[in-house]
């Protein structure tokens, strides 16, 4: 399905009702018909909330009406998907900025381990590219409607690659933000706040209302930055790997990335079962410490190097309704959910399935611009 389905972007849209060229209820009610016709096969959304966002987006227009620009909301009018039934509850900021929640995305249901499906209200959620191959998850639905055009922008929560990998098997945009740096409810603190996004600039425009950081990054570039294919522990297949390669050798070609040698090869300690310990109560956490602390020694010896670390984003194409079997898809991605450090998922191209691959982007702690700020000049010049 092309990504071209919504002809404005988050940051288009916004613009468009502050300058009150667009009404936000215009906005809304197309997204919401696009969700009605596209939904019975996507299984996307749990719940869409029609009446309550015309209602909302009808409050947009009013405050706008007569004002105009005078209203400091960033993201007036732009229709905005959450994560599960209970999404709202981190919503506040974009609410706040004028975002319109319309509905509440899919997630795994009950019997699904390692959260690679989604359930919709009408059944299991598809991969907007092959309707019998997974979308990801555990954002599902979130990354399925912002791929098939439904909603420019749809939040995620990232606790193993939750965001990432949804991202990268959809072709869109997915950012894990650093631990600690915005509210979560996740008592282990693996799982944090994330954004699937169909460009970095509307990806950007969420991170500069949820974490007040104003105006893009000064990134000089080309950015140092080192290739793993497999983090030393992780056995990807073949395909993964040479499109997020190319995507790479793409990005040195542009002038963004310049690839440097680190002193020491990365090795990391896979950090599976640390993950697990800390997700399991009663666990003896003593071993999942030190797997943290030696894993956390390296990225630090890396990022002395080099401030960008680029990897595949999963280690396989997406699998089918009838799950992953014995392979993790998680196993590229979650060391980061352990280490803390802010990850991000651009599209790599498409594999021989005609599903999307990812290239993951991984910062220093807090350095969440500078991923955005490599993503959004790939993409301008890949436009280019």
């Amino acid at each position: 399905m092309p990504l071209s389905a919504v002809p404005l972007s988050a940051r288009e849209i916004a613009a468009g009702v502050r300058a009150r060229e667009l009404r936000a209820t215009d906005v809304v009610a197309a997204a919401l018909a696009r969700i009605e016709q596209a939904d019975p096969r996507l299984c996307a959304f749990v719940e869409v909330w029609g009446e309550e966002a015309l209602r909302r987006a009808g409050e947009v227009d009013a405050r706008l009406d007569g004002r105009g620009a005078d209203v400091p909301l960033p993201l007036a009018g732009v229709p905005v998907a959450v994560k599960g039934r209970h999404g709202l509850r981190g919503a506040g900021p974009l609410l706040a900025a004028g975002c319109v929640a319309v509905g509440a995305t899919a997630v795994p249901g009950p019997g699904t381990p390692w959260q690679t499906w989604g359930l919709g209200a009408r059944g299991r959620t598809v991969n907007p590219w092959r309707a019998d191959r997974t979308p990801g998850g555990s954002s599902a639905g979130a990354a399925a409607a912002v791929a098939a055009g439904l909603v420019p922008l749809a939040t995620g929560g990232d606790g193993a690659g939750s965001v990432r990998i949804p991202a990268a098997w959809c072709g869109v945009v997915g950012l894990k933000t650093t631990s600690g740096r915005l509210p979560s409810g996740d008592r282990t603190g693996l799982a944090v706040p994330g954004v699937l996004a169909r460009s970095a600039g509307d990806a950007g425009l969420w991170w500069a209302v949820v974490s007040g950081e104003r105006g893009p990054a000064e990134t000089a570039l080309p950015v140092p930055a080192v290739w793993s294919p497999d983090l030393g522990f992780a056995g990807p297949d073949p395909e993964p790997v040479a499109l997020a390669r190319a995507a790479v050798e793409r990005l040195a070609a542009a002038g963004v990335v310049r690839l440097v040698r680190p002193r020491s090869p990365l090795r990391l300690t896979d950090p599976g079962p640390a993950w697990l310990a800390l997700r399991t109560p009663g666990a003896d956490l003593a071993g999942a410490e030190r797997v943290r602390a030696a894993n956390d020694r390296r990225l630090s010896g890396l990022f002395a190097d080099a401030p960008l670390l680029l990897t595949p984003t999963a280690p396989t194409a997406p699998h089918g309704h009838e799950g992953p079997g014995a392979r993790y898809s998680t196993s590229l991605t979650w060391a980061f959910n352990l280490s803390g450090h802010p990850a991000l998922s651009l599209p790599a191209g498409f594999g021989g399935d005609g599903c999307p691959a990812g290239l993951q982007l991984v910062a220093p702690p807090g350095r969440e611009a500078l991923l955005l700020a490599v993503a959004r000049e790939a993409e301008e010049r890949a436009a280019g």
